[in-house]
Order: structure tokens, then sequence, then C-alpha cells
């Protein structure tokens, strides 16, 4: 037992299929935008971290790709991402939306869950808001079926319900410890890193469903303008594999990429709290996604 002055800090990380809402939650527990979201599947190629303050606890959550079983060798090299997650944290959130079945994904990640033998795994039952109380009650039994969990929670990140409750289940679970990062810290990804991630978002939507696992971004420079304090120039190229898939994301006299810039654009500026010019290339990096070469560039390491 901890005294009530004591201190908790450690890591969780959220664990499930592609689309489950692992983002989003995390965004909805540090109360800012640290992690990329997006109706398309697989959106999240990096191990983000995003910092929960509160005066009895430190939650660092670790948000992971979604697990699946891989086409590609970037899907291998985020496969082995999620895994070697699994064994540094003090929790484990496995995701599940309430408003879909079960399916083999779930029961696939479940299986490989049980192989972690030390770390508490906790079910959360995700996008409530999205379906009824009586959908709500029979997911949770379905999801105490599959494997044993040290607690079974359901939240909306979207609605903020029971959110304080899975951050007090997850913080149970952590051990006494001082804060592990500044007060006030939200993320330990560089800028440059949630910059990409932003151009990358705005991107991703409104695009063919195919396109999101071939599009990467890179930022060459982040710079302030000569002679201006309040104006940042950003020079970032994006890649996509093939010239069709360029054509898409330029669109009809170059309408799209505008767009894309647009929206970056601002997103951007809200989390520098800046002003932003945004200089945004786009190229073809053939087949990057089986070319360890390429994908070394584009910053996915071994």
């Amino acid at each position: 037992m901890t005294s009530p002055d004591s201190h908790r800090a450690g890591f969780a990380c959220f664990v499930g299929r592609p689309n489950v809402g692992k983002s989003t939650l995390m965004n909805a527990l540090v109360g800012a935008k640290v992690a990329i979201t997006s109706s398309k599947p697989q959106t999240t190629r990096r191990a983000i971290r995003g910092i929960v303050h509160r005066p009895d606890a430190q939650l660092v959550i670790v948000d992971t790709p979604g697990l699946h079983r891989p086409r590609t060798l970037l899907g291998e090299r985020l496969d082995s991402l999620v895994l070697s997650t699994l064994t540094e944290v003090d929790v484990i959130g496995f995701c599940v939306p309430a408003n879909e079945p079960i399916g083999k994904g779930d029961r696939f990640i479940a299986e490989k869950l049980s192989a972690v033998k030390k770390t508490p795994v906790v079910a959360v039952v995700t996008k409530c808001d999205l379906a009824t109380r009586e959908q709500i009650a029979e997911q949770l039994l379905a999801v105490s079926r599959i494997a044993e969990f040290a607690d079974v929670v359901p939240v909306s990140a979207q609605s903020g319900e029971q959110l304080d409750v899975v951050a007090d289940v997850l913080i149970g679970h952590l051990p006494d410890s001082p804060p592990l990062y500044e007060d006030g810290q939200l993320t330990d990804e560089p800028e440059q890193v949630l910059v990409g991630e932003l151009i990358r978002e705005a991107a991703l939507e409104g695009v063919r469903d195919e396109l999101p696992h071939s599009i990467a971004v890179v930022v060459d420079e982040m710079v302030p303008r000569e002679g201006r304090d309040d104006l940042l120039d950003i020079y970032a190229h994006m890649f996509v594999e093939r010239p069709s898939q360029k054509a898409i994301v330029i669109g009809h006299k170059g309408e799209r990429l505008r767009e894309v810039g647009t929206k970056a654009r601002k997103q951007i500026e809200a989390l520098l709290g800046t002003r932003v010019y945004l200089d945004l290339r786009i190229s073809v990096a053939k087949d990057w996604q089986r070319d360890p070469k390429q994908l070394r560039r584009l910053g996915f390491y071994d």
C-alpha cells in the first residue's frame, strides 16, 4: 500500500488492432494533441509518449502502432516496435472498441499479451459514445472471456466519460516514484517529429484507403525567418511509393496539396504557438516500405 502523500510514476502503453482509438484516448488523457489520429487504420508509426500530470502521479503513455499480421518490411518493424514496448512498461492497456464484435485480430493480440507474464494488462473498452448501454455491457463480458485481465474499464475519449477512471486504474499499477518528467511537459517527442506527423495526418484526410501506408514525411529544416522572431520557416518532404499516388496527393492543379499544406500549417501553429511558413514538396520513393535502405532514410530503424 502507498501512503497518502506518496507519488506514483511510470509507463503505460495502449495496444490493440489498428483504428480502435488508441491515439485519441492518449490525446484525451494528456489533454493535448501529441499523437495523430485518423479514420484510416495503421496511422501511428512511432511509439510516441504523452505525459499525464497529477498531484499524486505522473502517467507516461506510450502510443504504439496497431498490432497486425505484417505484409511488408515496414509492417514487421512496426510489430517488433510494439512487442519490444510491451516488455518495457509498467501496465498495458488493451483497447477494444465497444461498437464492434470481438474478432480474430483482438484474439491474436490477447494471445500475444498473455505471453507478457510480469506486466498487468487492463482491458479498455473504447468508443463507448458509439454504443448503447446494452452493447457496452455485452462487450465488457465478451472481453472478460478472451483472457484474464487485471481490470476491465469502459471509456469514451470523445465525450470524456470514464477518462478519470481509466487514468486511476492505470496509475494504480504504477510503482512509487518521483516524477520522471518536468511538470507541464506533455511529450518527449522532438518537435520535428511531431510536425512531420501533423503533415502526414493532414495528407491522410480524404485520400484513398491504400495510401496511408504509402505516405512518409521528413522535416528537413525548421528555422526562424531571418529578421523575424514571429515566423518559423519549415521545409518538409512527403514521400509516396508510386507516381499515381503522387498525383492523388497533389490533386487537380495542385489543389489537394495546397489544402494539405493549409490544414497542416494551422495544426503546427497551434502546436508551436508561432506563425509558420510551410514549404511542402512531394516525391516518389519507389516501394520504400519494402526497402531497408529507404526505411532507414525515412526514420524507421531496425
